[in-house]
């Protein structure tokens, strides 16, 4: 029987009253597992920086966990992005997501801001050179949407881990084929950092098709199949999911990265189905 894997999660920061009660009724579910760390995200454009900050500083020391808070190159100067990296060390968190970030819904696409980082290359070295920061980043097994051509996205990695980063996230996927041609290439590239998959568990058929599209990640064709014909769809996103991660670890896959969307129950269970500890 192959080993549990080690697991972490991502959360949303609370936009309002309402969202503040479901980040923490998500902790407290997720508590128990003992992640070996857990992320909080900005919103589009950086819409959610302060709130990104109270949740990171508030569940490292609240829950004792390791916060790895997501910083972006959007809406700030270099010296404005690293006084935010600075703020995280000061509160005792010293992980780092670093993204380029994805622009103001109405901008269309990213734009350096004036004296900004022009891409998360940029803001990897900068964080490297302060010594403060274990760096993750972001890795797109299928076409980033401004990918240039088919080689961009293991070039861009590759890229940002000889600027000094430390593992990979990958974005969501559905088809374990897609991970493991990813990490052959990567291989095949020169890459030998950590790369993590993130797994989307699918609260929401129509909502995941949504998301799906925005971000360029195909659906297979038997998951419209199937819950086209399910009377139960948390069940069927259960046992998807769990095939999904299990297929991972089979290969050699040590850990994974659940993106919660603040919604612990699917991404509990399905860590209950590969055996870990607490699920």
């Amino acid at each position: 029987m192959t080993a549990a894997p080690n697991i972490s999660f991502e959360f949303f920061p609370p936009k309002n009253i309402e969202a503040c009660f479901s980040l923490f009724e998500t902790v407290q579910a997720l508590e128990g597992m003992n992640p070996g760390f857990v992320s909080v995200t900005y919103g589009a454009g950086g819409t959610t920086r302060e709130l990104t900050h109270d949740a990171v500083a508030l569940l490292h020391r609240k829950y004792g966990w390791n916060v790895a808070a997501h910083l972006t190159c959007v809406n700030a100067t270099r010296a404005e992005t690293l006084a935010i990296a600075e703020s995280y060390k000061a509160v005792g968190v010293n992980e780092i997501v670093a993204l380029r970030g994805d622009p103001p819904k109405d901008a269309g696409k990213f734009t350096p801001a004036k004296d900004g980082f022009a891409n998360s290359v940029e803001l990897i070295a900068a964080l490297k050179e302060t010594g403060n920061f274990k760096i993750r980043v972001g890795a797109y097994p299928d076409p980033h949407p401004d990918a240039s051509d088919e080689n961009a996205d293991i070039t861009w990695l590759k890229k940002k881990f000889e600027a000094g980063a430390d593992s990979a996230i990958t974005q969501f996927f559905f088809a374990p084929e897609t991970f493991f041609r990813f990490r052959d290439r990567c291989a095949d590239a020169g890459i030998t950092g950590k790369i993590i998959p993130g797994i989307l568990p699918i609260t929401s058929w129509k909502g995941v098709q949504k998301f799906a599209a925005s971000c360029g990640t195909p659906l297979p064709a038997h998951y419209a199949e199937a819950f086209e014909a399910t009377d139960d769809a948390r069940k069927l996103s259960i046992e998807l999911c769990t095939q999904l991660c299990q297929s991972l670890i089979n290969e050699g896959v040590e850990d994974l990265h659940f993106y919660t969307l603040n919604r612990p129950h699917l991404s509990k269970a399905i860590c209950a189905n590969l055996g870990v500890a607490g699920a």
